[in-house]
C-alpha cells in the first residue's frame, strides 16, 4: 500500500500553524489547488464532518472527519463516495508538532491509499509532492519563510 509522505518546518509557532491547519472546512484559505470547500454534514470540528472540495481543475473530492486530537495538533480523514483520483480507499493524517530547540512548528502529512498498480507511482508524487508539500510550502510562505 503506497504511504505518499511530506514533511517541513514552518516559521511559527506549533499552536499557530495548527489554528489555521485545524480548521477542516478553511483549506482554500491556504492550499491554492482548492478552489472552494463546503461542510455537507456536521460541524466545524467535530468527527464526522463532511467536506466536499472543489479543485482548481473542477473535480470534486468529499471528505469525512474521521479522528481530530488537539493535543497532539493532528486529524485524520478519508475519502467517500467517488474521487477523481480513482482511489478505492484513501486515509490522510496531517499533524503539527513543535520543534522545540527554536519555536517554530514541524509539520507532515501523509496518507495511505489503495488504487490501480499502474496508478500508484503517479498517485504518490501528486499527494506527497502536488497537495502535502505544497500544502506545507504555503504554510511557510503564510508564515514568512
Amino acid at each position: 500500500m503506497p504511504r505518499p509522505y511530506a514533511s517541513g518546518v514552518v516559521p511559527a509557532s506549533a499552536d499557530a500553524v495548527w489554528e489555521v491547519v485545524r480548521e477542516f472546512d478553511g483549506l482554500p484559505a491556504w492550499l491554492a489547488a482548492i478552489e472552494s470547500s463546503e461542510l455537507i454534514a456536521g460541524s466545524e470540528g467535530t468527527v464526522g464532518a463532511v467536506r466536499r472540495l472543489t479543485l482548481g481543475d473542477g473535480g470534486i473530492v468529499t471528505e469525512k472527519l474521521i479522528t481530530l486530537d488537539d493535543a497532539d495538533r493532528s486529524y485524520t480523514y478519508t475519502f467517500v463516495d467517488e474521487n477523481p483520483f480513482g482511489c478505492r480507499r484513501y486515509v490522510s493524517t496531517v499533524r503539527v508538532a513543535p520543534v522545540t530547540d527554536t519555536g517554530q512548528a514541524f509539520v507532515e502529512w501523509w496518507s495511505e491509499f489503495d488504487a490501480e498498480g499502474a496508478d500508484e507511482e503517479k498517485l504518490t508524487d501528486l499527494f506527497a509532492n502536488g497537495v502535502y508539500g505544497s500544502g506545507i510550502a504555503a504554510l511557510q510562505e503564510r508564515f514568512g519563510k
